[in-house]
């Protein structure tokens, strides 16, 4: 058993990380455009002013995509591209851009695949209160049904929100991430409880302005768990801890349950409710059905894993890694297993088919003195992941898996210090060179993993 003859080999990338802002294209500002003016904030005070230059370079950049066998491809969208207030008036410009883009995805013979919302929030919607404010849900409607009249003839896949987890925990619970507040743990909640209605109500308007019938999903993350032996109790305790919650409140958006239960389940978890109640915002019967409108596919960013045995005390423990646990560029730990694991959990709990909507790693990479990129850490990553993957695509129903990224990007605060590429970008003068582990990764694309 392996990869089905018609699974989906992607890659992803988000739009601030690679467009550039392009600032005479009639795009308002986000609020990483912000973030990244005020010193301190980002790695050496690296901004996306230019990223990649794909506004300018898209072409030249689905040519690739085509030449490595890609057979789909995960963008999202600026939202203040498009709507340079997050409501109201149209940037023509920034539809075009789009509509372009799409078109050479499709002349390529590339299947696009729409994120609605990679973090790109409208700095205009974020001085009325961003998530915090209820209209958002309102707001995030009205783009998404934009979206879904200007693309929809042509775009059949639609993913809403990339890692919740991330934009609320990392943007407004941490503060590292954009706009960079460290806010009362009440207003998370709160802020999270309207991200999950404005996913369902842009699921509704996905539907209702689809051109064609729409395949629409959602794409969480989170750490993965994976049992340390194959016994059924070490299993039961991997997978109680994947969705069990935070111990530590000021890091609590780190979960599977919260953020996936309510969307596939109907409910918030219990244990969740219990634990957080004095910070919980009301939620109503009206609430949970907008939440968990139904979805088609389930994508799920999944980059390395903890593993898991049943205690003595029979409740599930974390097994220290030992010394000199292998370890990414971006000291990541290195859990192959995860990429079993993972998806089977996901995919018994919620039964939707998964595609991995994000994997990869960060490595140390640069030019050799022969003008090649060997990127062997990478190859070797990836055979040991996927090679996990094409056992869980066995005995589940695994859509697709997207690699990240296509190229070296602008890594959110880490700014340009890490490449997750598969293409090398050179900085100064936007060339794209193919690592090893492209031609690696169209080798595996080539045979349908059969090579893995």
């Amino acid at each position: 058993m392996g990869f089905s003859k018609n699974f989906v080999w992607g890659v992803a990338t988000s739009t601030y990380q690679i467009e550039g802002t392009a600032s005479d294209s009639g795009k308002g500002m986000n609020i990483w455009d912000i973030y990244t003016k005020e010193p301190g904030n980002v790695f050496e005070g690296h901004t996306g002013e230019i990223a990649c230059d794909h506004y300018h370079r898209f072409r030249e950049d689905i040519a690739v995509m085509k030449e490595m066998g890609i057979k789909a491809y995960r963008f999202s969208i600026d939202w203040s591209r498009v709507l340079p207030e997050g409501k109201g008036r149209i940037n023509e410009a920034g539809v075009k851009f789009y509509n372009n883009l799409i078109d050479a995805l499709i002349e390529a013979g590339i299947e696009p695949y729409i994120t609605l919302y990679h973090w790109e929030l409208p700095y205009e919607l974020y001085k009325r209160g961003g998530w915090m404010n209820p209209e958002m849900v309102r707001w995030f409607g009205d783009y998404a049904m934009l979206v879904a009249k200007r693309f929809s003839d042509r775009v059949k896949y639609f993913f809403t929100l990339n890692e919740p987890q991330c934009f609320v925990g990392l943007g407004f619970l941490t503060g590292e991430h954009a706009p960079g507040i460290k806010a009362p743990m009440r207003d998370t909640f709160e802020m999270a409880h309207n991200a999950l209605k404005a996913h369902g109500y842009a699921v509704q308007m996905l539907r209702q302005y689809g051109k064609q019938p729409l395949v629409i999903g959602y794409a969480p993350t989170c750490s993965m768990c994976y049992p340390e032996t194959e016994k059924p109790e070490d299993i039961e305790a991997a997978r109680k801890m994947l969705f069990s919650m935070q111990d530590d409140d000021r890091n609590w958006t780190w979960n599977v349950a919260w953020w996936s239960d309510p969307v596939l389940l109907g409910h918030y978890p219990e244990e969740g409710i219990k634990l957080y109640e004095k910070f919980l915002p009301k939620i109503t019967d009206e609430d949970m059905k907008l939440i968990s409108e139904p979805i088609d596919i389930y994508g799920q960013n999944i980059y390395n894993g903890k593993c898991i045995r049943m205690g003595t005390d029979g409740q599930p423990e974390i097994v220290e890694r030992y010394k000199g646990f292998p370890k990414t560029a971006l000291n990541w730990p290195v859990t192959p297993e995860c990429l079993y694991w993972g998806p089977k959990f996901l995919y018994e709990r919620y039964k939707k088919p998964i595609y991995i909507t994000e994997n990869g790693l960060s490595c140390h990479d640069k030019v050799s003195l022969d003008g090649k990129v060997h990127d062997s850490d990478r190859i070797d990553f990836l055979a040991r992941y996927l090679k996990e993957l094409k056992r869980a695509a066995g005995e589940i129903e695994l859509r697709g898996y997207f690699h990240w990224s296509l190229m070296d990007n602008f890594e959110w605060a880490r700014g340009y210090s890490e490449r997750f590429g598969l293409l090398f970008v050179d900085y100064q003068t936007q060339e794209r060179i193919w690592k090893d582990s492209a031609y690696w990764y169209r080798n595996v694309i080539l045979t349908n993993g059969e090579n893995l």
